[in-house]
């Protein structure tokens, strides 16, 4: 039985795994290290088929365990009873899956919508506090702030965390898809390290498979499912074979995933008979139009923005809408929407702005524009191609 050498391979990944889901690597290395002294005893007769697997769920009910002793430590103690696992006594509800009968558990009513989100997204989404800031483009310290306020009002005002009743869904149904858009967002573009976190994309499309399946007749929640999957059927594409990034345009459209995208579109075909768009809807339908023949049709994609717009009108919607218009009718019209967008610290406003001024030929606004996007970004791989197109344009300018 090598247990050395699962030690060394795992440890490391079942650390990171219990940080993200309680927030203390100190806890986290504690329970790993309990888990394979247990693993010691139990293992006599082999290793078992996931080690790894096991590692975790050990570990983690080991830290939930003492989590729950801590009882002068209230906050951490609802944290334990939201990661409680099926093999404990409990309601189970409508929501057979047990990670997103806990997403909507923790999406509770009596909380802000941003609270419910953030307080979700810390203690489920495997989340930090600076890839929350930067899912809605706030201050770390106001997500901090919120999460601490609404870890109190839950004490304070003795906020029960019960299992939604199958009526509760549909008024839970707008944080839940919020936590699982955002989960994927932060996998397919990372706030920091390597540009792709795969764990994150992938669960984020099983729990939303989850959930269609648990409402199949709500058109958000099939929108949200085919935007995740039309999105994820261009990841193997994205990153170069020197880990660069690869923009839509020049993506090697054969290492798509066509059996996502077959799906995918037969989802957005279903939302379209329905007739009752959102906004998860309308993305899917315009990542269906990119993944539909050999190249994208710029007009339908903005004509489908032009609706999303209406639906959200908000500066980021506004800023893709923007690329759209650049293709249909020139850098020049799309450069007078952006320059009246305000996203501060949003990196890839001043990078669309970088891009429009490089296509117009005002290159040394463009290199100066590029230099504030690499200045914002906090992805290595994203700062390298900013970096990378801020030097092609540099020396075209010599």
């Amino acid at each position: 039985m090598d247990l050395d050498g699962v030690y060394r391979a795992e440890y490391g990944r079942c650390v990171a795994t219990l940080t993200r889901l309680f927030g203390d690597i100190g806890l986290a290395e504690e329970a790993v290290q309990d888990a394979f002294a247990v693993a010691v005893r139990k293992w006599d007769e082999g290793l078992p088929p996931n080690p790894g697997g096991w590692i975790v769920t050990t570990a983690r009910n080991r830290a939930i365990d003492r989590l729950r002793r801590e009882s002068t430590r209230e906050a951490r103690h609802a944290q334990a009873l939201l990661l409680q696992r099926p093999d404990e006594p409990g309601e189970v509800g409508p929501v057979r899956d047990d990670q997103l009968r806990m997403i909507f558990t923790c999406c509770h009513p009596a909380l802000s919508p941003l609270a419910q989100t953030a307080l979700t997204l810390r203690l489920l989404g495997g989340l930090q506090v600076a890839e929350i800031a930067r899912a809605y483009l706030v201050p770390e310290a106001a997500v901090s702030q919120r999460i601490v306020r609404a870890k109190k009002k839950i004490r304070d005002a003795g906020i029960p965390y019960r299992v939604p009743a199958a009526a509760d869904l549909a008024g839970r149904l707008p944080p839940v898809l919020t936590v699982l858009y955002l989960i994927f967002n932060e996998g397919y573009t990372s706030t920091s390290g390597e540009l792709l976190r795969t764990d994150l994309c992938q669960e984020a499309v099983r729990l939303a498979r989850e959930l269609a399946e648990l409402m199949p007749d709500e058109p958000e929640v099939i929108g949200l499912l085919a935007l995740l999957l039309l999105t994820e059927a261009r990841r193997p594409a994205r990153v170069g074979p020197a880990g660069e990034l690869v923009v839509l345009a020049e993506q090697d459209r054969s290492l798509w995933n066509r059996e996502l995208i077959a799906e995918g579109h037969e989802l957005v075909r279903w939302c379209l008979r329905r007739g009752r768009p959102g906004p998860y809807q309308l993305q899917a339908a315009i990542n269906a139009v990119h993944t539909d023949g050999p190249a994208t049709d710029w007009a339908q994609v903005l004509a489908l923005y032009d609706q999303l717009l209406r639906h959200s009108p908000t500066p980021i919607v506004a800023l893709n809408r923007a690329v759209a218009v650049a293709e249909v009718h020139g850098p020049a019209r799309a450069l007078a929407i952006v320059d009246e967008l305000d996203l501060p610290g949003y990196h890839l406003l001043p990078a669309t702005r970088a891009d429009l001024l490089t296509r117009l030929g005002r290159t040394a606004e463009a290199a100066t524009a590029y230099d504030e996007a690499i200045a914002l970004a906090t992805n290595d791989t994203e700062r390298a191609f900013l970096r990378t197109l801020r030097d092609v344009i540099g020396t075209r300018g010599r």
